[in-house]
């Protein structure tokens, strides 16, 4: 079973930075075999992917992120990083990490991103 704990939200003006962390951890499990990504999920909306990263550090981006987010990983601590910058108000979202392609057992509490305008 993987456990995923996502950390590093908050309330922030728009045009500022946050980065989010999503900490893997669980007894059956090849963090660095796997693709993972970011997810949002914003009120009245579904959840939505915002950036993936395969096994070998290839990125994609969501057009409405690409520019302003990096999405990095870090195998020695079976952890996965979003760097937010110049944030707008349409980025307040919970956001996910998970598995890319995501697994529905792998998804954690989130972490609350606010942006004030």
């Amino acid at each position: 079973q993987v456990q995923l704990v996502e950390t590093g939200g908050g309330l922030v003006q728009a045009g500022g930075s946050l980065r989010l962390s999503c900490a893997a951890s669980g007894s059956i499990f090849s963090f660095n075999s796997m693709g993972w990504a970011w997810y949002r999920q914003a009120p009245g909306k579904q959840r939505e992917l915002v950036a993936p990263i395969t096994s070998d550090g290839r990125t994609y981006y969501d057009d409405s992120v690409k520019g302003r987010f990096t999405i990095s990983r870090d195998n020695a601590r079976n952890t996965v990083y979003l760097q937010m910058n110049s944030l707008k108000p349409e980025d307040t979202a919970v956001y996910y990490c998970n598995a890319w392609p995501r697994v529905q057992a792998y998804w954690g509490q989130g972490t609350q991103v606010t942006v004030s305008s």
